[in-house]
Order: C-alpha cells, then structure tokens, then sequence
C-alpha cells in the first residue's frame, strides 16, 4: 500500500479503517422512478450541434489557393460515419441523409464517456 503525504513515513493506510458508509454519495432520489418530467428545468438550455463530415489540415499558403470550385479533401472515406458533437462534446456518429431535399443525420451510434477517444 502507498503512503499519503500527511501521514508520517512508514505509516500505511488501509481501506478496513473506514466504515462502510464513509465516502459514500447520499441518495437523492432514493428508490423512486426517474422520468423525462426530472429533467424539466433544462429543456430551455440551448446547445449547439455539429456534424462533421471530416477534417484537413492547410498551410496559409494552401489556404489562399482555395477559390470557388476548389475541392478540399477531408479525412473521411464515402460512407463512413460522421462525428456529430454537442456543445464541442463527441456523443454520437452518424450517416448523412437527405430529408425533403435538406441534409440530415441519422445517428447510428451514441458515444458513453471514455469511447469518445476512439
């Protein structure tokens, strides 16, 4: 076991100390049902959503070649699923459809905490 910092040298701390109940979050809803009503006070909060077909990298010099009809090539392959962020944050990825002649999404996948690196 390591050592704490305030503790004198030698002295090890040992997780039997603590009762069970130490450290432990209290219940705030306890066995009740939640529902989408609990979460009422933020359907107002705007967002921002972003899907992003892909990215590339330019030099300034690259940059100002770029004129209309100039292509750009992004870091996706034809098919591949597309990041679609809210609030700069990675939940989802997605295929692009066409909706009554607009651009769409449609997720195909939502991304938990911790996948979003891959």
């Amino acid at each position: 076991m390591s050592e704490t910092p305030d503790a004198p040298p030698g002295a090890e701390l040992k997780l039997d100390e603590f009762a069970a109940s130490e450290g432990q979050l209290p219940e705030v809803l306890g066995d009740e049902e939640k529902s989408a009503t609990d979460l009422a006070p933020v359907f107002d909060v705007p967002v921002n959503i972003s899907a992003v077909l892909g990215r590339a990298s330019l030099s300034v010099a690259q940059l100002l070649q770029l004129a209309q009809g100039s292509v750009l090539e992004l870091d996706r392959k034809v098919g591949e699923a597309i990041d679609i962020y809210v609030n700069n944050r990675l939940v989802a990825r997605g295929e692009v459809v066409i909706v009554d002649e607009r651009l769409g999404v449609t997720m195909t996948e939502i991304i938990k905490d911790g996948d979003a690196a891959a």
